[in-house]
């Protein structure tokens, strides 16, 4: 017992020079100029950089980022949000620590600050060449490297929930998902072309035939994003957005929460959500979220969620992707056990690293 205390201990006294000598001597760096950065609040740095001619990844991977300008020697992991079909890789930074700080501030002191306060974009670009004082500092990528989240497609239904910035890698899932559903119908509509129709069982076959050739399962998706601050619903508003109107199938079903508003049932909380009622069937928008999407209040009841996937899916096996704090791990592998004990439906409890 003493034993194993003290390699606990030396691991992680040596872990970060472990973690430099692997990056020094044993990755494959990628240096890639940046396209775009923005601050949003809830503090949460993005950077979209061009995608490196043969960077291929999965939706829920990751890979680490390192910036001379903070730190020649130090690498941090972080999900890529965006999708393997994007043309570009994106990551969202949540600023906790030390060298997330300056990071932000070296990239802010390169961009334009954002106006009053409100969130958008910094610079638009920076080449590689750009020797200006104002060019932004430059970036080299490790990776990809495996994660749970990357097995989702051999599921048909999914369960993601996300805490806070843990719902990143259901991001890149939800672009993934989009980008599959949308050369569906582009199949579809080509065979129409051709002289099939929808629903005659050729084109559809024959895609559903291609696509699991390439492992992509999925066809139902419930996704959960639970954030304290309400300002948070910024840093994904695009990809929100982009689900509510372009997933004509509704096979995405988008829930997100934030928990700093009163709980559910409270009259506070219903003169809000009245309002939420009647400004979302007049301009369909959420006042809550910013988004088309319809947010709740406080946290959501996880029993009620799996009961309700196991009654739309019997007989049916789900993934269950979660990502954050250890606190909900708990709850969410236990329920995964007892439904899948109590009733035909099966779930697969993944746990992230957060």
């Amino acid at each position: 017992m003493v034993r194993s205390k003290l390699l606990l201990a030396n691991l992680r006294k040596y872990g970060k020079f472990i973690n430099i000598y692997i990056h020094m001597h044993m990755s494959h760096h990628i240096f890639i100029p940046n396209l775009k950065v923005a601050i949003y609040p809830g503090n949460v740095l993005t950077l979209n950089m061009s995608k490196p001619q043969g960077f291929t990844y999965k939706s829920g991977q990751y890979m680490f980022v390192n910036c001379a300008a903070v730190s020649p020697f130090e690498w941090h992991p972080f999900s890529i949000t965006s999708a393997p079909g994007d043309n570009y890789l994106s990551v969202h930074i949540k600023i906790v620590g030390d060298w997330t700080r300056n990071l932000k501030t070296k990239f802010s002191e390169a961009c334009r600050a954002p106006l009053n306060g409100q969130s958008g974009l910094l610079r638009a670009g920076c080449t590689e060449g750009d020797n200006s004082p104002s060019a932004l500092p430059k970036v080299m990528v490790d990776g990809p490297y495996g994660a749970p989240a990357q097995g989702y497609r051999q599921y048909e239904v999914v369960l993601l929930v996300g805490l806070g910035i843990g719902a990143t890698p259901m991001i890149s899932i939800l672009k993934d998902m989009m980008n599959n559903f949308k050369a569906m119908e582009e199949e579809e509509w080509d065979a129409i072309e051709e002289g099939g129709r929808v629903g005659d069982g050729k084109s559809t076959s024959a895609h559903q035939k291609k696509a699991r050739l390439n492992g992509f399962k999925t066809r139902r998706a419930y996704f959960y994003w639970v954030t304290r601050e309400q300002s948070s619903f910024d840093w994904f508003k695009g990809v929100m957005n982009e689900v509510a109107e372009e997933d004509h199938r509704e096979m995405i079903e988008l829930h997100s929460y934030c928990t700093s508003v009163y709980e559910e049932g409270d009259a506070r909380s219903a003169l809000i959500a009245m309002l939420q009622s009647i400004n979302h069937a007049k301009n369909g928008i959420d006042i809550v979220s910013g988004t088309r999407v319809m947010s709740h209040f406080a946290k959501p009841n996880w029993r009620s969620v799996y009961k309700r996937i196991a009654l739309n899916h019997p007989k049916a096996r789900v993934g269950v992707f979660y990502c954050g704090p250890a606190a909900l791990t708990k709850e969410l592998r236990q329920l995964s056990l007892d439904f899948s004990h109590n009733t035909s439906t099966k779930y697969d409890f993944h746990k992230e690293n957060f």
